[in-house]
């Protein structure tokens, strides 16, 4: 008779402890990764603080991330304000609360919608941009060469980026919350049939300077959130084209949840 070998079996400690140390090798992982993205941060902040500052390339930072990103994050505000005209028209004529629309749209983009999706759109432009064009230098060795050439590459590459994202995405917020609330004027003084001259004023008596200036402070950090997420994937992106995809998505997902993490963070801070 042939020897027939029995499969091994597993005990169900076994099993356990396997589970236990996959979930400890992930946390690990993501511990060490967050460790790598707060010193990234700190050499990021110490080189913002200390010269020489490449002007002619941070002024080239904000053409980029500022105007080109204008249309998109114009549109994004002006369909979510006409949207939210409509939304609180229908849940609110149950109550016979029409006239608070204004002020749910005024607060709404504000405080809220502006600049979170400002920043989810600027995430998804400019984010995977800076990560694809870093990591590209990456993988053909040019940030080799700038530090033989002596030059610092998170001088030249990552501050001008850093300091344009978080000086520029509250400049298009601020222009977000304009065009987010004239998109729900025109919803609802020429669909729904509101005083236009009603709708300005109760806009206008709601909103406060804390409303405005919590939704440009939000916006400073996604900005600053986006640029470091996408500078430090791609800083450390990895060889061929397979990391360089890998590090364009991780800048964008990582960008994301930093984003909706501190979103609720800063607004504990300023209304709770």
């Amino acid at each position: 008779m042939s020897d027939r070998s029995s499969p091994s079996k597993v005990s169900p400690a076994g099993y356990v402890l396997d589970c236990c140390a996959a979930i400890g090798n992930g946390i690990l992982n993501i511990l060490q990764m967050f460790g790598s993205i707060v010193a990234f941060a700190g050499q990021t902040l110490l080189h913002m603080l200390t010269p020489p500052l490449f002007v002619r390339h941070l002024f080239r930072q904000f053409i980029d991330i500022g105007y080109y990103s204008l249309p998109v994050v114009g549109m994004t505000a002006l369909f979510t304000g006409m949207v939210l005209a409509l939304q609180s028209f229908t849940g609110f004529s149950r109550f016979n609360a029409e006239s608070a629309i204004s002020s749910v749209v005024a607060l709404s983009i504000t405080r809220e919608l502006a600049p979170v999706l400002a920043g989810l759109m600027v995430a998804g432009r400019v984010g995977a941009s800076i990560a694809a064009e870093i990591g590209t230098m990456r993988v053909t060795e040019q940030i080799d060469a700038l530090t033989t050439l002596s030059v610092n590459p998170m001088k030249y590459l990552v501050v001008p980026r850093v300091i344009a994202g978080t000086l520029m995405l509250p400049a298009l917020v601020l222009v977000a919350d304009i065009i987010g609330i004239y998109g729900g004027y025109i919803v609802s003084t020429h669909v729904l049939g509101f005083s236009a001259g009603n709708y300005l004023t109760q806009t206008w008596d709601v909103l406060e300077p804390i409303d405005v200036i919590s939704g440009l402070v939000k916006a400073a950090v996604f900005g600053f959130i986006v640029t470091l997420m996408g500078c430090y994937h791609g800083y450390n992106s990895d060889r061929g084209a397979q990391g360089v995809g890998a590090a364009t998505t991780n800048a964008v997902v990582s960008a994301s949840i930093f984003i909706l993490i501190f979103n609720f963070l800063l607004t504990q801070v300023f209304f709770s």
